[in-house]
């Protein structure tokens, strides 16, 4: 029996602005969204219904995972010939603002619309995803961009660091309902993330980017806070928390600056992962001998 695998990448939020809360509840935002290494591992094979299994039998695989609900959709709306099982090897951290749900329920629709000769071009497939989850999109692209609107609305732009991301978990989850209702919006920025992003130095965005989420998440926890100070003293260039948290990270010009950090990270006992410079994300969905 065959079996296909592949990696379901984490992302982290280069600045992120909360402009303005929507009649329907939800936020218009900007935000810059690149890749890290932190990755799920989907191995993947023909069954007779539906069956998925995680390495972490904390998360629940009922419908309320991402991938079930991606494949329900898939099956609802395109069609299966065959059913199939998955198993997944989970290290992305949950609630931790590194989408990986979003990450994992696009994987499942680009895995299915593969095995199933289903021909969707990324557009079709982003249709779909767009109701799964704001990240999904940008995970079916596969580019690093520019988040607007409810974030669905991703614009490719190169500004996949040039430099070394440390990224570490605090070890709890942060909620993101509640983090963006503590938020206060601000249309009225000093500068746009895309502008910065594109136009400055790495080295001056630690005065210039700003992700309006981190003061409602470092009031409640005070740890997290401490954590960006920590990433700054370690030697980053640039520090923040990404998307609604839990999840902080710095970025590093030095190789051994940055090893250093991660090393120190996970001798505290806190998970951690660390991305080259210029990552670009393996999007293959191979077939296993």
């Amino acid at each position: 029996m065959n079996m296909w695998i592949a990696n379901s990448y984490g992302k982290i939020n280069l600045g992120l602005h909360v402009l303005e809360k929507l009649p329907t509840g939800y936020h218009r935002i900007e935000s810059g969204i690149c890749f890290i290494e932190w990755k799920d591992r989907f191995e993947v094979e023909e069954s007779k219904s539906f069956q998925l299994t995680l390495s972490d039998q904390s998360i629940p695989t009922d419908g309320s995972n991402l991938i079930t609900q991606a494949y329900n959709l898939f099956d609802k709306y395109v069609g299966l010939n065959q059913h199939y099982s998955f198993n997944i090897t989970k290290n992305i951290p949950a609630g931790a603002g590194l989408g990986g749900g979003s990450s994992n329920a696009a994987l499942t629709l680009r895995i299915l619309n593969k095995l199933e000769d289903a021909g969707l071009s990324d557009s079709e497939l982003i249709d779909f995803g767009r109701t799964l989850g704001a990240d999904v999109p940008f995970f079916i692209k596969g580019t690093p961009g520019i988040a607007t609107g409810l974030g669905h609305n991703i614009e490719p732009a190169d500004i996949q660091p040039d430099a070394w991301i440390v990224t570490m978990y605090p070890n709890f989850e942060s909620s993101t309902a509640e983090v963006y209702q503590k938020c206060v919006p601000n249309p009225d920025h000093d500068f746009s993330i895309k502008g910065v992003l594109l136009e400055e130095e790495i080295d001056q965005w630690q005065f210039l980017l700003e992700n309006d989420l981190e003061a409602p998440v470092f009031a409640n926890h005070e740890l997290v806070g401490n954590i960006k100070d920590q990433m700054l003293e370690f030697g980053a260039e640039f520090a923040m928390m990404s998307g609604s948290g839990s999840t902080v990270y710095g970025v590093f010009d030095q190789d051994f600056v940055a090893i250093n950090a991660y090393e120190s990270f996970h001798k505290l006992g806190f998970p951690a992962n660390l991305t080259r410079p210029n990552f670009k994300p393996d999007y293959g969905i191979y077939r296993k001998d």
